[in-house]
């Protein structure tokens, strides 16, 4: 059973909204060349691809806090020094995303869903400056109706703010929408708003598994989301949907029909 069809028995959601970093692309290769030179600016040694991977998923501010304080825990960062690093990486970052590349089966998903009339929004934490041409360079920009940038509007997730508004926009209520994310400021502002969450187990969740968050399903590819497409070595797990009950309790669905996962990766790999 697919995803959709254990979220919305009998039928799809009126919209799905996406979180970009971790979640459609891995941008963290391009993120920690630019934490990297900012540090070397400021005279410390970079931090490495694994710890830059560790910290993002809540806004440029906070990764170049955390990329200071060699930490999670940046409380104790100076404010001054926060934003002469978040100067220097901002310039770093805007002048190349070379190395970040899309999740495979993303442009499928996005596809059917837009074929089957689903509207589809991006809220991201990322500063809205970037958004616009990582999307365009990703080729992906045209599905989305709204596109919500970490600067947008004055809050970001976890807070609600921008699932609430983008769904006042497309007039649709919580239990007709769904949010697919990869880290806790994700299932938390899903939560918040009272829509049902899809977790990526492949994204930046500080290095935490994202079932820990308990989200309302966690696949491992998006094409688990879609009826009829069967992906390779790829579990579903649906997450406590009631919470009275015990949150360890999980089922998974795993696909066993290895000939026919065989012919849609040849189709998948004969669109790409």
């Amino acid at each position: 059973m697919s995803g959709f069809e254990q979220l919305f028995p009998g039928a799809l959601p009126r919209l799905v909204m996406f979180d970009l970093d971790g979640t459609l692309i891995d941008s963290v290769p391009d993120l920690a060349a630019a934490v990297d030179r900012m540090l070397l600016q400021m005279g410390r040694p970079p931090a490495g691809l694994e710890a830059v991977r560790h910290w993002v998923g809540n806004g440029a501010q906070v990764l170049v806090r955390r990329a200071l304080a060699g930490g999670l825990d940046h409380d104790a960062v100076d404010d001054a020094l926060a934003e002469q690093g978040l100067a220097l990486f901002m310039e770093a970052y805007g002048q190349s995303h070379d190395l970040t590349v899309i999740y495979p089966g993303v442009r499928d998903t996005l596809r059917w869903l837009r074929k089957r009339g689903v509207e589809m929004a991006l809220i991201t934490n990322k500063p809205e400056r970037f958004v616009g041409p990582l999307l365009d360079q990703m080729k992906i920009g045209r599905y989305f109706r709204w596109i919500i940038g970490g600067d947008t509007l004055p809050q970001k997730k976890p807070d609600p703010a921008a699932l609430l508004f983008v769904m006042k926009m497309a007039g649709v209520r919580p239990e007709q929408a769904l949010f697919v994310g990869d880290s806790r400021s994700d299932v938390l502002a899903a939560k918040a708003a009272g829509v049902k969450c899809v977790g990526l187990s492949y994204g930046y969740n500080h290095g935490r598994p994202i079932d820990e968050e308990s989200p309302s399903l966690v696949i491992d590819d998006l094409r688990a989301l879609l009826p009829g497409c069967l992906v390779p070595a790829t579990g579903i797990t649906l997450a406590d949907l009631q919470a009275s009950q015990d949150r360890e309790s999980t089922v998974a669905v795993i696909g066993k029909f290895w000939m026919k996962v065989i012919k849609a990766l040849a189709r998948w790999r004969w669109r790409a």
